[in-house]
């Protein structure tokens, strides 16, 4: 650093320069590029405590003098002011300031053109370089002093120090106010006692001063009193010896006097300025559990302890007896909050008389590990974690961490499994293993195309082995999936494991009166049977067998716990319970309950108590889902093929929408049914309204695809629909690059008018897939797909092909018309998106602009966070039950966004 003729202090590099640290040198070499008041200013606030040559360390010590200043003048509470007011409070060098800073200064190159000018002048520098940094920042004063180094905000602030006073047993506590003014050389805040702010700031023209820095301390009177009378007595300025009491006082007013801007400073040895409190304590299934399942019965210890040791019973009554709130206890200040531990221990008591008498069960001690007061008989469990604390005993926590650290070491389905499983795969097959040998149920809720059905087949081999080698009796498994996947789960079995003799009882696969004769003999000879969620209601020996395994695949078909096909895969025997899906939260926490009064009825108590649970934590303020993404974590495991430490072989997914405008005719009956809609709700109220509404919402879909699905003309016009033209721009585009396309719509009557069109465009025709294709010919369908390069499209509709095929020789999906849950979309898109696939997809949802197709699509945008963060809250997309003026807000048709490009 160098000094101009001209008075200009500059920063240069040189051979024989003093060395600085790269870092420091870094950061000085940035700001003065910048001028140099910005270069003073990184020196004296930034570089604070660094080591520094001599020269470098006397500019320091002149810019600090600055910070300081601005510190002192800021910390009455104009840190929220603006940058130049602040300035204006602050002072330049006083002549003796000046004339110790000449006289001190180091030899430097331009030493001779310092001068008291020169100083004066980049002290101006430095207030304009804090003017435009703190313009240029989004904080204030304070936020940015922070970035700087944290000690300055604490620069001119009064301090209330609190400390032990061992010599005095009547005065075991002292207390001094003190205030800072500078910091050391290594960065140290320097305090001085309160009462020598008096003669430091002593005289009317230092007024000012003064009254700035007790600003925090009068504000924080007001509302202490016993603040107020050690101020108004003079106290506050001299050091005061304190009883148990005093300090005790003092500590309960900690938040108000820090809301007030005071420091506080406590004994070094209390953790986050608090003394140890005394805490009641639980360990939970200590030793193993006597039987199996949610019923399991777990022991239960309770103790007081203090830190890491617990306390006699002499002690804990020694505590309860006293009256002060600071108590002495093994030599350390120890506080107490009487009634709150007394409170914890009777409730802990409570529930040690429970354990010791009936047992706890695994329910219930999950619940108590994970603060999810479900019902009232947890809620009456309920303790306040400042002053109580539950953990897994020695069993529980290895049961816990053996099933949240998996490695998929420990079993191997050997090679009666005939395929490979990925690393992530044996991890999801152990992780079952372990669940299931508790009697716990567990959800594999794994991202489409991961390979449930690979995992699930090698358990079933694991327990086919074992029960082999143990002799012990045969029992068989049942899985219930769709009709649609059926075949799928006889074509992988047969891939994976042949060894297993599994039946399909399905009138796709059985004579009628074939199905009727099976009986409990016949099935208790299959390793599994498989079924259909329709098939439960109509073979009732499914509901006499007692199964292994009950494994449901796509189980967000339970998701209405009404639904006969729910109340009855509910009511099925079984040693374990397993779900698979990719959705275990579809629209909202009531079908996460749903499967979990599947696989663990009770966890989440019955369904009236849990709502009541959920309206609960949405009141909490921070991490309002905690306690019960705590409690369902160990049984769902939930794997993403988007994370790359998951799976790193699958090719880039990219999602557009593609903006569709509406053609005249669809404007105008678009236009239409929003006016009789206006008129009929006038009209409407109770289960009419809800059917005017459905049905309108309906049409309106079916308009925004194409005039004739909804008049029914049979003339499928291109002109007539901005879908089918955005359809015709997309797809020529794959045509020409020979690529494959899925398209998807909700409904069955669109399917053959896409393919006419569709075919058209490619040259060359496609299929088509819905609701009215058999069960034995879609896997002809998926393999023509999969396998002859002349089909370049397949039709489906969303319901009938949107779960359990593998469609990776697309690497276009198009969804016409939008299923108003995120989650269906996507397990559709996922039929390419999935384990083989080898080129990039690209999904194109279809928006009708300025319609309600563009409104819920916002709504399902933000939807997605539901399914994205497994376990917490959301709401389903319920428009019938919106009020009148909301609704029609939501269908009305902003014609000119609508219709732009017409």
């Amino acid at each position: 650093m160098y000094l101009t003729p001209l008075g200009h202090l500059l920063l240069e590099s040189a051979e024989k320069a003093p060395v600085l640290n790269d870092k420091v040198a870094a950061r000085l070499a940035g700001a003065f590029e910048q001028d140099t008041g910005h270069g003073l200013l990184q020196l004296g606030a930034g570089e604070v405590g660094q080591p520094l040559p001599p020269t470098f360390m006397w500019w320091r010590d002149f810019s600090i003098r600055f910070v300081e200043a601005v510190c002192l003048h800021a910390s009455s509470g104009a840190v929220q002011a603006s940058s130049s007011r602040i300035l204006a409070t602050v002072p330049a060098l006083n002549e003796g300031e000046l004339a110790t800073l000449l006289l001190s200064a180091p030899m430097m190159t331009g030493a001779e053109y310092l001068s008291a000018d020169v100083l004066l002048r980049l002290w101006d520098d430095l207030g304009a370089a804090l003017v435009s940094s703190l313009e240029g920042c989004d904080g204030d004063l304070q936020s940015f002093m922070q970035g700087m180094n944290p000690s300055w905000n604490l620069i001119g602030r009064v301090h209330f120090n609190l400390a032990v006073n061992r010599k005095d047993p009547d005065h075991p506590f002292a207390f001094m106010a003190t205030y800072t003014t500078r910091l050391s050389t290594q960065a140290k805040l320097q305090h001085m006692p309160l009462g020598r702010a008096l003669s430091e700031y002593a005289g009317a023209a230092n007024r000012d001063k003064l009254l700035s820095l007790l600003v925090p301390v009068q504000r924080a009177a007001l509302g202490c009193s016993w603040l107020k009378t050690v101020v108004e007595s003079g106290e506050v300025f001299h050091p005061l010896r304190w009883s148990a009491s005093q300090a005790s006082r003092f500590l309960n007013s900690a938040p108000l006097l820090e809301d007030a801007g005071v420091i506080l400073r406590m004994p070094a040895n209390w953790s986050a300025g608090r003394p140890k409190r005394p805490q009641v304590t639980a360990t939970v299934g200590g030793a193993p559990a006597v039987g199996a399942g949610l019923e399991a019965l777990l022991d239960f210890q309770m103790s007081v302890v203090l830190g890491d040791e617990a306390l006699s019973e002499d002690e804990i009554a020694s505590l309860l007896a006293g009256t002060e709130a600071l108590v002495l206890l093994r030599g350390e200040w120890v506080e107490i909050d009487r009634q709150r531990l007394e409170s914890t221990m009777r409730q802990f008591t409570k529930v040690q008389d429970l354990a010791d008498s009936d047992g706890l069960t695994f329910s219930e001690a999950m619940r108590l590990l994970s603060s999810a007061a479900i019902n009232d008989d947890d809620q009456a469990r309920a303790v306040t974690q400042e002053w109580a604390n539950i953990t897994a005993g020695t069993w529980l926590a290895d049961t816990l961490s053996s099933l949240r650290n998996v490695d998929g070491a420990s079993v191997e389905p050997g090679p009666a499994l005939k395929g490979k499983l990925r690393p992530y795969q044996k991890v999801g097959v152990e992780w079952l293993h372990l669940l299931s040998g508790l009697g716990l149920g567990a959800c594999l809720a794994d991202d489409m195309g991961l390979g449930k059905t690979i995992q699930v087949l090698s358990l079933l081999l694991i327990q086919k082995e074992k029960q082999r080698q143990k002799g012990s009796g045969h029992k068989p498994s049942l899985l219930v999936a769709p009709a649609s996947l059926l075949a799928n789960w006889a074509a992988e079995s047969r891939l994976f494991s042949p060894d297993l003799r599994i039946k399909i009882m399905h009138s796709s696969a059985m004579m009628s009166s074939e199905l009727k004769r099976m009986g409990p003999d016949e099935l208790s000879a299959q390793d599994l049977v498989i079924t259909s969620y329709g098939s439960l209601l109509r073979m009732p020996v499914l509901s006499q067998m007692p199964w292994r395994y009950l494994v449901l695949d796509e189980a967000q078909a339970i998701k209405n716990p009404k639904a006969k096909q729910t109340v009855m895969a509910k009511a099925l025997i079984s040693e374990a319970r397993i779900a698979l899906t990719g959705t275990p939260v579809e629209n909202n926490l009531s079908d996460l309950w749903s499967i979990f009064d599947f696989i663990n009825p009770g966890l989440l108590g019955n369904i009236t108590e849990f709502s009541r649970y959920i309206k609960k934590l949405t009141e909490r303020e921070h991490n309002p889902y905690g306690p019960l993404r705590d409690l369902v974590r160990p049984y769902i495991l939930r794997r993403m093929k988007t994370d790359k430490k998951v799976i790193t072989d699958l090719p880039e997914k990219t999602e557009i929408k593609a903006l569709c405008t509406l053609s005249h005719k669809q404007a105008a009956l678009y236009g239409q049914t929003v006016t009789e809609l206006t008129a009929a709700l006038k009209e409407a109220d109770g289960i009419q309204r809800k059917g005017i509404v459905l049905a309108t919402l309906m049409r309106l879909k079916q308009i925004c695809n194409h005039p004739s699905q909804w008049l029914k003309d049979s003339e499928w016009s291109e002109g007539d629909s901005g879908k089918w033209a955005r359809l015709r721009e997309i797809t020529q585009v794959v045509a020409a690059r020979q690529e494959k396309m899925l398209v998807f719509t909700q409904f069955r009557e669109m399917t053959e008018p896409l393919a006419a069109f569709l075919g058209e465009i490619f040259g060359r025709p496609g299929l088509v897939l819905h609701g009215g294709t058999s069960v034995k010919s879609r896997k002809g369908l998926v393999q023509t797909f999969q396998e002859n390069e002349m089909v370049p499209f397949m039709v489906l509709s969303l319901k009938a092909g949107g779960a359990g095929l593998t469609l990776t020789a697309a690497s276009h999906v198009v969804h016409v018309d939008r299923w108003w849950n995120p989650s269906v979309e996507n397990q559709a898109t996922d039929r390419a998106f999935r384990i083989g696939q080898k080129k990039n997809v690209l999904v194109h949802k279809f928006v009708c602009q300025g319609t309600i197709e563009e409104k819920i699509d916002t709504l399902i945008e933000a939807k997605k966070e539901l399914s994205d963060d497994v376990l917490c809250g959301g709401k389903e997309i319920n428009l019938t039950e919106i009020r009148n003026e909301d609704l029609l807000r939501m269908v009305a048709l902003d014609l000119k966004t609508a219709m732009e490009a017409c």
